[in-house]
């Protein structure tokens, strides 16, 4: 008898193991204007045929550990999940000199920047466990701000949630082309956010009648969803329990109405 509940038990635990899946992660080498990317996809293993997907895209310190984290804790909600390399060769940077010159030289030219954010959608949706009718993109600070212009572009993607990003401000025809359904994450102390750059934000994808929503978080500033943000020792920088999780719900929650997954 107590071996049988023992045999049980076993069998039990080993279920459980199979429905937990196995995430897996790898390297994607692609190219954008003739200079090597290196993506990070992240995916569960045990998921069979073709799986939403959504685009992470990267701080202005690059293709670091933090975007990494965020695509693989999707994977293990059953997306397939990719992080772009907007920088070229997977490079990451510590100094705020160098990440505001890298960050800069890509948006300075807006076609290579919608180019280089374009590649990595062609990157995901070339992998054979992504269903390319069911993506979408999020992203961090300047992250956001690439999803942002991806959308602008009249991209198919069916939905953008960016977390303290940068808003650019979008022409009527930009506005207009807009597909998918839109979540800013914003922090209500973001001293690095221009009121009057939120004010033209709202008012052009009001007037173009897109579908969006700004959730303006209390006492969050910028990096709001980074824990250890605040040894990076710059003022207006610091992470935010509460935000972070009421933005990640919120985010998933747009994920499931657009894209599929609870």
């Amino acid at each position: 008898m107590l071996r049988a509940l023992m045999t049980a038990a076993v069998a039990l635990l080993v279920m459980a193991g199979a429905a937990v899946g196995d995430v897996k992660t790898k390297v994607v080498e692609y190219e954008s204007g003739g200079v090597k990317m290196k993506g990070y996809l992240a995916y569960d293993d045990a998921k069979k045929g073709k799986q939403p997907a959504v685009l992470v895209f990267h701080e202005w310190w690059g293709l670091d550990d933090y975007a990494k984290k965020r695509a693989e804790q999707l994977a293990e909600m059953g997306y397939v999940a990719f992080c772009p390399d907007m920088y070229g060769g997977g490079k990451v940077v510590d100094h705020p000199k160098d990440a505001r010159e890298m960050a800069t030289k890509v948006r300075m030219n807006k076609k290579d920047w919608l180019a280089r954010a374009e590649a990595g959608l062609k990157a995901l949706k070339s992998q054979e466990q992504v269903d390319g009718d069911k993506v979408a993109a999020i992203g961090y600070c300047f992250g956001g701000s690439t999803a942002l212009t991806l959308a602008y572009s009249g991209s198919p993607i069916k939905a953008v949630v960016t977390f303290h990003a940068a808003l650019p401000t979008p022409s009527a025809e930009e506005a207009k082309a807009i597909k998918g359904k839109i979540l800013v994450c914003h922090g209500a102390d973001d001293p690095f956010i221009p009121k009057e750059s939120i004010d033209k934000f709202k008012e052009a994808l009001d007037k173009a009648k897109a579908d969006y929503k700004f959730e303006s978080h209390p006492k969050a500033v910028h990096s709001f969803t980074v824990p250890g943000a605040d040894k990076k020792e710059i003022k207006g920088m610091a992470y935010n329990e509460e935000a972070d999780k009421k933005s990640w719900k919120q985010m998933k929650d747009v994920l499931a109405d657009t894209i599929g997954k609870k």
